[in-house]
C-alpha cells in the first residue's frame, strides 16, 4: 500500500512555489518552504499570511482556519534529514541547477519520497536521468495564481512509476484540483498549445501591426480575461521566454516556436513585469 502523503517540501520561495506552499497548507498538509536564500523563505511565509488575511477580510477564511493554515507552514533554511512524503520544486527553469537540488534530496530524504519538479517544458526524463531512484520522480506543474487555478499536469516520465503518477493523481484531488496527466514532450499539453497565443502576439508586435495595448484589447474585447502582454507581465518575461526557448530547442528549432527578439531584450533590460514592476506595461505608476 502507497505511504500516505502528510508532509510537502516546497523548494523555491517564488511566485509559484508561495501559490503551492498555500495550496497544500490550506488543505491541511504540513508544509516546508525552502530557499536557497534563506531570507527570501521566511518572507515568503509572511507574505503567504498577508494572502490569508485578505481572505478573511473577503470572508473566505475566518481566523481559526488562518491561524490553522499557518500552523502548517513552516520555512528552512537549509536541506537535511526530515520526515517528507512530496517534494514539489518550484525553482529557476535550469536543468543543471534543478539536477543538483534533487541529488542533494536523494541523499537527505527518506527513499519512499515522491520528488516531482513544476516545470513548464523541461523535459521530466532529462531531469531524472542522474536520480538513484528515478522511478520515484515526476512532473506537477501548477499554474499561476497555483491558488486559483484548478488545473495540474500530472507528467510521467520515462523512468515513473506508474504508482506514482496514481498517488499524485490522488494527492492533486485533495487539493480540490484537476489533474489531468500528461506525457513527457517539450510544453506538455497547455503550453505547447497555449505557445502561440504568445508567440503571434509577440510577431503583430515585431512586425508593427499593432502595438501591445491594442492587441490585448482586442482578444479581450473577445472573451480572454488578459491579453497575451498582460499574462506574460503576469508570469515573467524571463519565465515565459525560457519556455519558449525550450520548445524551441525541444522541437529542433521548428520555426513556429521561434523566440521572440522583443522578448529577448525585456529579459536582458530586467523589465521581467509584474515582478520587477516593469514589462510591457509600466507597473511603478
Amino acid at each position: 500500500m502507497a505511504k500516505t502523503i502528510q508532509h510537502i517540501l516546497v523548494c523555491g520561495a517564488g511566485t509559484m512555489g508561495l501559490g503551492i506552499a498555500q495550496t497544500c497548507a490550506q488543505s491541511g498538509y504540513n508544509v516546508y518552504l525552502y530557499d536557497a536564500n534563506p531570507e527570501i523563505a521566511q518572507n515568503g511565509i509572511q507574505q503567504i499570511e498577508k494572502q490569508l488575511h485578505k481572505l478573511k477580510e473577503k470572508g473566505k477564511l475566518n481566523a481559526d482556519e488562518v491561524v490553522g493554515i499557518l500552523q502548517n507552514l513552516q520555512s528552512i533554511s537549509k536541506l537535511e534529514t526530515m520526515e517528507v512524503d512530496l517534494v514539489i520544486e518550484a525553482i529557476i527553469e535550469d536543468v543543471a541547477i534543478k539536477r543538483n537540488l534533487f541529488a542533494t534530496l536523494e541523499d537527505v530524504l527518506p527513499k519512499d519520497a515522491i520528488l516531482s519538479s513544476n516545470t513548464s517544458s523541461l523535459p521530466i526524463t532529462q531531469l531524472a536521468t542522474q536520480l538513484k531512484r528515478a522511478s520515484r520522480f515526476a512532473g506537477l506543474h501548477f499554474f499561476n495564481p497555483a491558488t486559483v487555478m484548478k488545473l495540474v499536469e500530472v507528467i510521467e516520465g520515462a523512468a515513473t512509476d506508474k504508482k506514482v503518477i496514481d498517488q499524485l493523481i490522488a494527492f492533486t484531488l485533495t487539493l480540490n484540483k484537476v489533474p489531468v496527466v500528461a506525457k513527457d514532450f517539450p510544453g506538455f499539453i497547455v503550453n505547447r498549445v497555449a505557445r502561440h497565443f504568445y508567440v503571434e502576439a509577440l510577431k503583430l508586435l515585431e512586425e508593427g501591426v499593432a502595438t501591445h495595448e491594442q492587441i490585448d484589447t482586442i482578444l479581450k474585447a473577445n472573451g480572454f480575461k488578459l491579453g497575451p502582454f498582460e499574462l506574460m507581465d503576469l508570469i515573467g518575461n524571463d519565465i515565459n521566454f525560457a519556455v519558449t526557448k525550450s520548445l524551441f530547442d525541444g522541437f529542433h528549432q521548428e520555426p513556429r516556436f521561434r523566440p521572440s527578439r522583443i522578448q529577448q531584450q525585456k529579459v536582458l533590460a530586467k523589465h521581467l513585469g509584474k515582478k520587477t514592476g516593469k514589462g510591457f506595461y509600466d507597473y511603478n505608476s
